[in-house]
């Protein structure tokens, strides 16, 4: 909220006139909440290549497909390139304003499915059965890898990736009750 000068009362944001200055979120928050961002980023750009290769190699195993050299070094490519893809993607969104985030960075995770998938299709894997959801949600995920929580990916993130999400919801509603 912001108090309009000339009258005194309290005017939503969109009816801020040019002389209005909306209240400024709380600096500790920011900071907070930008420490909480750097440690899941940073968590991410560690777990994404375990996460391919323990991807790949559980339903390689689960289809009695053996994993050579040649294979293993698609594998860690692969595993590469999704953290090259996937961590600038990260840092960006959750570095962007909480209110102008569109996504958030499980969703970015999931977008990287295809890197484990090109590996899985190019070694003669067979499309795994899914569920009704699953192959509604996430028609392309025909290996069923998409991950549900950040721990999915790799325990390590479940407790960055929690306490960044209260940290984001802390400042959404701090400004939403400002905005009363």
């Amino acid at each position: 909220m912001c108090l309009a000068p000339a009258r005194g009362r309290r005017l939503p944001v969109a009816r801020y006139p040019a002389t209005c200055v909306p209240e400024a979120d709380d600096p500790d928050d920011l900071a907070a909440l930008a420490a909480y961002a750097g440690a899941l980023a940073d968590g991410i750009e560690r777990a994404i290549p375990g996460w391919v290769e323990r991807s790949v190699r559980r339903v390689l195993a689960g289809q009695g497909i053996a994993v050579d050299g040649d294979l293993s070094r698609r594998i860690a490519a692969a595993g590469a390139d999704a953290r090259d893809d996937g961590v600038p993607r990260v840092r960006r969104l959750l570095a962007t304003d909480v209110d102008r985030q569109a996504g958030n960075p499980l969703a970015i995770l999931r977008d990287l499915v295809r890197y484990p998938t090109a590996v899985l299709r190019s070694a003669g894997a067979r499309p795994v059965g899914r569920d009704e959801f699953h192959e509604r949600s996430f028609p392309d995920d025909v290996y069923d890898l998409s991950p549900a929580a950040f721990a999915d990916v790799d325990p390590a993130l479940h407790e960055p990736g929690l306490v960044w999400g209260a940290a984001k919801a802390h400042v959404h509603l701090a400004r939403r009750r400002r905005s009363r």
